[in-house]
């Protein structure tokens, strides 16, 4: 992780460098003793770790965080443990150092740092998995469907019917169970029966669309969303 250093205090700049120095985790590649020095250089740079003091002269560390905009993780440093509460009601503050910083302390806030950055990759993985792909039950099987693939879905009685490139899927679902699956920015329920992949509108005429060479009915009541999703010239 790129880290720079914020502190007014050169011993304590010190220190923070030695520490990151004897991990392969963290590379500074910059300091700063005023907050309003390191905001400028955040301007043109990014960082994916800031350790920030709080206590310095006419700058805080608290007025940084309020300032600066897309922040990254922020560990915070004093020797002051009054303001602990409120550092963590700051979303970028990830860890709370009290000075004199240790050697066990610091490499445990790391890993806590690792530990979140994990966390989140899983979390991003998981949710392109879920809006790639959905898997429906056909025939005692379980059938992985690409979501885009889908041209749209209507509701057969106890079914649904899911029409796609490749072929047509009978599926006992409800079209309510489907749509909560299924990504709103791509498909839209125009009518009782029947949800549409937005993408696939070859033709709009009256109250009907074309996809493919299936005309399908739009209600009253749906219309007005799709012409407001429309890319209209």
């Amino acid at each position: 992780m790129n880290c720079i250093i914020i502190d007014d205090d050169a011993t304590a700049r010190l220190i923070i460098n030695k520490l990151c120095a004897n991990t392969n985790q963290v590379s500074i590649v910059e300091e700063f003793d005023a907050a309003i020095d390191a905001i400028k250089y955040l301007n043109s740079k990014e960082v994916d770790l800031i350790f920030l003091d709080i206590h310095m002269p006419s700058f805080s560390g608290f007025d940084f965080i309020k300032t600066i905009k897309n922040s990254p993780k922020i560990v915070l440093t004093t020797s002051d443990k009054n303001f602990a509460l409120e550092a963590f009601e700051y979303e970028s503050v990830v860890d709370y150092l009290v000075k004199p910083i240790t050697k066990e302390r610091f490499e445990k806030s790391l890993q806590k740092i690792a530990n979140l950055k994990d966390l989140k990759v899983t979390e991003t993985n998981t949710s392109k998995k879920e809006s790639d792909f959905i898997y429906v039950s056909v025939d005692r099987r379980l059938v992985k469907i690409n979501i885009p693939d889908i041209y749209f879905v209507e509701a057969k009685g106890d079914y649904i019917s899911i029409k796609t490139e490749q072929k047509n899927y009978i599926v006992h679902s409800t079209l309510k169970k489907i749509e909560d699956k299924l990504p709103s920015s791509l498909f839209l329920r125009i009518h009782r029966s029947f949800i549409i992949n937005i993408s696939e509108i070859v033709d709009i005429e009256d109250n009907s669309v074309l996809i493919q060479k299936s005309v399908i009915p739009i209600s009253r009541s749906n219309k007005g969303e799709l012409m407001r999703r429309l890319n209209l010239l």
